[in-house]
């Protein structure tokens, strides 16, 4: 059911597409972080946020 009130999208899209990834555990972490919240790596990258049918 896809949502159609603008504000809740783009709630909804800040959410689940602005974060960063760590290379080393996978973890997720929030957009200011500088060192992975659980193995203190600092490689971090940001989320792909391509739009598009997957290949």
């Amino acid at each position: 059911m896809p949502i159609t009130d603008a504000v809740k999208k783009q709630l909804a899209q800040k959410r689940k597409l602005f974060f960063k990834i760590c290379l080393r555990c996978g973890k997720r972490n929030p957009i200011t972080a500088t060192r992975c919240r659980k193995c203190r790596s600092e490689d971090l990258r940001l989320k792909n946020r391509a739009l598009g049918a997957k290949k």
